[in-house]
């Protein structure tokens, strides 16, 4: 008994642990005023980083990896404490943690549900309907929606299609008017929910389907 108390104490420490890290970092699919800091710092310097737009892409990572080669730190593309020092001039923001990984526990908990069915006023892994769905994966970063589609509809604030990020709430208007269907978005056009016709699944926002029954989207974190 004591062995295994021990050992989930060590779990949980590795686990807080790993947290922290992460929450550290700057990588491929962060966004915000600091990666647009990053961005124009790279272009400073000379390593492409494309447009310092705030969106961390492919060129963004592609230009840190050359810095950190050139600096002889490892060329992962992720900038962690010794790369941002490297590169600012300074320590990586203590309270960098919480917009970006929050955004990243929301998504990767999303996608965690996906394949599971689609159940009429579910509200667990066991089954889900769309806004059960949406409900149960926010509360597990602490963040707690209505129950209803058209509720949350009403919740944090509106954001246009071409600002989509990770982490908000898309809606729709399927089988009446209104908001009758909620989703996450998770990037690259693409939004997640549970569908009647095959539980948790990806599909595009522009789909033949899914398109032409868009009607916004809201940001809560």
């Amino acid at each position: 008994m004591h062995k295994f108390f021990g050992f989930v104490v060590a779990l949980c420490l590795f686990c807080g642990t790993a947290a922290s890290v992460q929450a550290a970092t700057y990588e491929a699919g962060d966004r915000g005023e600091d990666v647009a800091a990053i961005q124009a710092q790279l272009n400073n310097l000379g390593f492409n980083a494309g447009a310092a737009d705030g969106v961390f892409g492919n060129a963004t990572a592609d230009a840190v990896k050359s810095f950190q080669k050139s600096r002889g730190l490892e060329s992962d593309g992720v900038i962690g404490t010794e790369t941002y020092r490297a590169l600012m001039g300074r320590d990586i923001p203590a309270s960098r943690d919480s917009s970006t990984a929050s955004v990243r526990r929301i998504v990767q908990t999303a996608l965690r549900y996906t394949g599971v069915p689609y159940v009429f006023g579910g509200t667990s892994p066991g089954g889900f309907d769309c806004s059960g769905y949406t409900r149960y994966v926010f509360a597990q970063s602490g963040i707690y929606l209505p129950r209803m589609a058209d509720e949350q509809f009403e919740v944090g604030r509106h954001v246009s299609y071409g600002n989509l990020q990770p982490g908000d709430l898309v809606f729709f208007s399927t089988y009446t008017s209104g908001a009758s269907h909620s989703g996450i978005y998770i990037g690259d056009g693409r939004f997640i929910s549970a569908t009647s016709s095959s539980g948790v699944r990806v599909d595009s926002l522009d789909s033949g389907y899914w398109g032409p029954r868009y009607i916004g989207a809201r940001r809560v974190m």
